[in-house]
């Protein structure tokens, strides 16, 4: 089967919100498929991370630090951006076609046969066909850590059939409340279901709904509390300001290339592993020093278990941890002004990035091109982020699930701001270009799939 065929097949699939939850959420019928394929998730020790927020961020600069270190570290994520080969990586390379196509046909010829020896009820889902090749790539490839990202919720993710060296848990807040429930208690007490009996948990204090399901959660569990407060630096108003200063980390040519890092960047000195360091880290905005800090914790803890990690592993792969989309910035070039790329897509996303635009770049006038799914908080999310804009080019993406620019308007109509339709990502730049001048700020922003189609647009390649 052709590289192409295999990525139809797995779409024809549906996408992974349009499941039924009762086909989205049994792992009985994800351990009948590993089973067939004999246990590949039992081949690889793992860390397994859950959260709404910054698990992504979370899980790419764990696995940084890993291959820092000189070990084989494989990456499991969701969504994409741009290639659904992005969300299954060894050592910082991306799943190659062949592979996929390879791994692809394995699991499916697996799962018919289930299916037509009535061992499953129905096809495995989206989520589940990938998150099986991922576990049968990462096995064959002998790899020495798996970081796998929980893709919602985390009690009856896919993921959560292999048992972890640890767990860690990022931010909780409300989102995907159709399939998880309606308050952050409610869907901390989906997240803290990767925690196992005895294993470490890494978290960070956070709300109190979500602190106190956590904290029983592993008192029930018997589990060892981790914390990574030691690792978060305390920031004043001066150290805000040094911390959101600008500092070009690259020459800049004038043309956009793909090794670009933003020239934002967080720094400061770290005591790691009984040695000083210096914190370099392209991600960010105040709320990526949490994510940061998680992924430090986990480093250390995985150490204790054996496992080959240094501080000078940890200050490398913090530098050289990518993670595209989250807060980038694409400098001003002959055909674009300055362009920042951000994938929040709920509210505690968009506090995040109003935060982290305030921070880098005052009050300086932007415009923001904004697309989001139809079940999330657009309303919430446009009061956020909205009155900080000059204008806003309301615009959807290519996915069944994409609010309407008409519904985006109706739902920010309170905000008072200037909204202008685009019914597509390409439409939402051509106004863009008439409308922001070659000395102005664009944002991109409100879904992970916005900002795939704006990257595709800019030619831009993870």
């Amino acid at each position: 089967m052709s590289y192409e065929r295999a990525v139809a097949r797995i779409y024809a699939l549906g996408h992974e919100l349009a499941q039924t939850p009762s086909h989205k959420f049994d792992l009985a019928h994800m351990r009948v498929l590993l089973a067939a394929l004999g246990e590949p998730h039992k081949r690889f020790p793992g860390v397994l991370i859950a959260g709404t927020n910054g698990k992504g961020s979370t899980a790419a600069t764990l696995a940084a630090i890993g291959n820092a270190a000189g070990l084989r570290v494989a990456l499991y994520t969701s969504p994409h951006l741009v290639r659904i080969n992005e969300r299954i990586s060894i050592a910082g390379q991306l799943i190659d076609n062949d592979d996929f196509a390879l791994l692809h046909d394995v699991v499916e010829r697996t799962a018919e046969r289930l299916v037509s020896e009535g061992d499953l009820p129905w096809h495995p889902s989206f989520f589940e066909v990938l998150t099986a090749m991922a576990f049968e790539y990462f096995a064959r490839a002998r790899v020495d850590l798996a970081v796998l990202e929980v893709g919602m919720g985390g009690r009856l993710d896919a993921t959560n059939v292999i048992e972890p060296q640890l767990s860690i848990i990022t931010d909780i807040s409300l989102d995907h409340e159709k399939f998880l429930g309606h308050t952050v208690a409610e869907i901390a007490q989906e997240k803290v279901g990767i925690i196992r009996a005895g294993s470490p948990v890494v978290t960070l204090p956070q709300t109190p709904e979500a602190n106190d399901v956590i904290g029983r959660a592993i008192l029930a569990q018997n589990a060892r509390a981790v914390s990574a407060v030691p690792f978060v630096p305390p920031l004043s108003p001066a150290a805000d300001r040094t911390y959101a200063r600008r500092a070009r980390r690259h020459g800049w040519s004038g043309e956009l290339r793909e090794d670009f890092v933003s020239p934002w960047f967080s720094q400061y000195p770290l005591q790691v592993l009984g040695k000083q360091i210096m914190i370099e880290s392209p991600l960010v905005g105040r709320h990526q020093l949490r994510n940061i800090a998680l992924a430090i914790a986990a480093a250390e803890e995985l150490k204790s278990r054996g496992f080959a990690i240094s501080a000078e592993a940890i200050e490398r792969g913090v530098r050289e941890t990518r993670w595209p989309g989250r807060f980038q910035v694409l400098p001003a070039t002959t055909r674009w002004p300055e362009i920042v790329l951000d994938v929040a897509h709920n509210p505690a996303g968009a506090w995040a990035l109003r935060a982290a635009i305030s921070a880098c770049y005052g009050e300086r006038p932007f415009t923001i091109i904004f697309g989001a799914m139809r079940d999330k908080a657009i309303s919430q999310m446009a009061e956020i982020l909205f009155p900080l804009s000059e204008r806003v080019i309301a615009t959807r993406a290519e996915n069944p699930r994409a609010a309407s620019p008409a519904e985006i308007r109706a739902a920010a109509q309170r905000t008072g701001t200037e909204i202008v339709e685009a019914e597509s990502v390409s439409a939402a730049f051509d106004q863009a270009s008439k409308l922001v001048g070659g000395s102005g700020l664009m944002v991109v922003s409100g879904s992970i799939y916005l900002v795939g189609e704006a990257m595709r647009e800019l030619n831009l390649r993870i």
